[in-house]
Order: C-alpha cells, then structure tokens, then sequence
C-alpha cells in the first residue's frame, strides 16, 4: 500500500487528545504487622470526590517523571511512609465508567509490604489522615470508590501468596526472631502454624542468617536473624500444611 506520509510526521501531527481517555491512577494496599495485627495504610481524602472518607493512598500518573506505572507506586509509596525500597507487586488493572464519578477511570493496584517500625507517615495536601488501620477494621468501613474490592483483592493475593513463599520476611524488622517470624505468618492467615516444620521450612530454604546476637530484655532470649542479602522472594517446594485455602 502506497502511503506518502512517513511514520515520523504521523507521529509529529498525532495528537493523543483527538480520542477520549480515561482517568489513569495507581492505588496502593500498603501492608504491616504492628500490635499483632494485619494493618493497612489508609488516607482520610481532603478533597472531592469523596471528601472525608477512608481509601487507599494512592494519586494519577505523572506524565511528565513517572517512567513506567512501577515509578508511580514506588512514588506515593514513598510520599506516605518514606520507605523507597520496599516488596511491591501489581495485584490487577480494574476500570469502568462506574467506579469514579469523574469520568471513565482506571486504576493498576499494587501491593506493598513494609516493616512499621521507624516509620513515619506523613499527609499531604491530598489526605487529612493517615494512619494505620487493623485490616479487619478497615474492611468494615465504607471506603472510597471501589477501595473496599481492591483492599480485599490485595487481601486474597497477600494470603494466597503466603502459603508457599517468603513473603512475611518483608514484613520484619531489620533482625527478628524465628518466633516473631512464625507468628507474622500465623496473623496473615488467621491460623496457627507447627513449630518445629515451620522452623525447619525456614532453616532449609537458607534465606535468614543467625546475626550472634540474642533477643534482649527476655528471660530465655531466642536468637536474632536476618534476611540475607539477595533474599528477594523464595517460593517453597510445597505450601504451608493444615491451613485452610480460605480464610
């Protein structure tokens, strides 16, 4: 087919805004273990829409200094709790003309995990309160928009993801104990776990180191761990035994 024009001054006269887009956003299910507890970051929203209710952080694109989606997530996760460098994973892309009355929208969910200890969450002109909020609490609050279906999606994966990988190490401080591990796992999936098997499923799959120190300011002190270095994510052989698929 003869075609005249050149791909280059196709692209130097396209004008993206000759077809309607929709509302692209990044939201972020930001999850820790404090007080024995499962929690989640929620921001109280300071403008319209919504004004004053419950959602996950999160905000639009910035096209001009977000390279890829990941840069944007990276981004608020850092606004709200200063942690740069955390464990992120996209959980799903939802979009419909329904879910933000401003128009067609869509959003890329992400979950995070982080340790709460040392953090300091700051608002910004966006939110009025942020805070952690158990996650069964949360779950029973009306939030924002479709929160509440993206809070439980990010839920499902984190449990599901549980029950064969590392995941809950990126939820412990910089040394932890085997205990204080094992009972990060029991809180995510709401069941107890055998000791001496989760011990040596941990052990055998070398991703922790024993620091040579001891917990302090206990009786019987348990020794102090760490990740090692290159952990990332470490995916067991077989999933945890004796706990229900679903919670």
């Amino acid at each position: 087919m003869n075609n005249p024009i050149t791909e280059q001054a196709f692209l130097s006269q396209y004008n993206i805004h000759d077809f309607d887009v929709p509302l692209c956003t990044v939201d972020m299910t930001i999850f820790t273990v404090q007080d024995e507890q499962l929690k989640v970051l929620l921001v109280k929203r300071a403008q319209h829409p919504a004004m004053g209710q419950w959602a996950l952080p999160g905000g639009f694109i910035d096209l001009e200094n977000d390279t890829t989606i990941d840069d944007t997530a990276v981004r608020k996760l850092r606004q709200k709790t200063g942690v740069q460098t955390p464990y992120l994973e996209q959980v799903a892309t939802v979009g419909n003309r329904l879910r933000d009355p401003r128009g067609w929208s869509l959003t890329v969910l992400y979950f995070a995990l982080i340790s709460s200890q040392g953090i300091e969450l700051a608002n910004d002109a966006s939110s009025m309160e942020v805070v952690w909020m158990p996650y069964t609490k949360a779950c029973d609050l009306s939030l924002a928009f479709d929160h509440h279906q993206l809070l439980e999606q990010s839920y499902q994966r984190l449990r599901s993801k549980v029950l064969y990988t590392s995941l809950p190490i990126h939820l412990m401080p910089t040394t932890f104990t085997l205990p204080r591990l094992q009972k990060t796992y029991e809180i995510i999936l709401g069941a107890p776990l055998q000791k001496k098997s989760f011990r040596k499923r941990i052990l055998d799959a070398n991703i922790i180191e024993e620091t040579g120190d001891k917990e302090p300011g206990v009786t019987r002190p348990a020794a102090l761990y760490r990740a090692k270095a290159e952990h990332g994510l470490h995916v067991f052989p077989r999933t945890l035994e004796g706990v229900n698929c679903t919670p």
